[in-house]
């Protein structure tokens, strides 16, 4: 599986920064319940048989609690696209958030350059992040994000390589806690999914809108 390597963080002025005074990020004692239980949640959401998923070490700084996970949309033996999701928990609260609990995301894919140059491209994908928690019924909060497209050209030893253009979409946004405090993780996570799918280029799970418009499949997905 591909990996999502990068820094999370949605780039909106500490967002996603420790709570000052919230003591040792990452030495938080016992999980609280509500977040072992929305952990478990995770854990039970079913997805697309083209996604693989995997648990992976969250990182430690940004939350007192935190629970990370991987995931790439195959085709074969060739990822489309990758990204990671990242549960965080404060119980003190964190007022950037409103609320205990945040979810950050980095994801990525590679698109035809030509599709890369279309100037509405960043506000489509982020259409596509609030779309697809949009269609879960899912109630947030405090929604933030960045989404960047890279070229890459080649030249000398490498200039046999094609052109190649990258998207990039880093977010984060506040579930609404349900019963017990608990957000509704595994909806979220099936929601991010939907996300990671489309950026893939993958058509919708089950016929929806005619409006849902998807990349076109790349020039070549990325070898594993």
């Amino acid at each position: 599986m591909a990996a999502a390597q990068g820094r999370l963080s949605d780039g909106a002025g500490g967002m996603d920064e420790p709570r000052e005074g919230g003591g040792d990020p990452g030495h938080g004692g016992a999980p609280p319940p509500p977040f072992r239980a929305a952990v478990e949640a995770l854990q039970s959401a079913r997805l697309r048989p083209q996604i693989e998923v995997e648990t992976v070490p969250a990182p430690k700084r940004l939350a007192p609690y935190a629970h990370a996970l991987e995931a790439a949309v195959v085709d074969g033996e060739e990822d489309l696209a990758d990204g990671r999701l990242v549960l965080l928990c404060d119980p003190a609260g964190h007022d950037a958030w409103r609320g205990t609990f945040r979810l950050v995301t980095l994801v990525r894919a590679e698109l035809e350059p030509e599709m890369a140059a279309d100037p509405l491209l960043p506000d489509v994908c982020w259409s596509w992040l609030t779309g697809a928690l949009a269609a879960r019924g899912l109630s947030y909060g405090e929604p933030s994000g960045t989404v960047t497209r890279a070229s890459s050209h080649y030249f000398g030893g490498l200039s046999a390589r094609p052109a190649a253009s990258q998207i990039e979409i880093r977010a984060s946004w506040t579930p609404r806690e349900g019963l017990g405090g608990v957000p509704d993780t595994a909806a979220h996570l099936v929601a991010w999914s939907d996300l990671l799918a489309q950026v893939a280029g993958l058509p919708p799970a089950a016929p929806g809108d005619a409006s849902v418009v998807t990349l076109p499949q790349r020039r070549g997905p990325q070898s594993r």
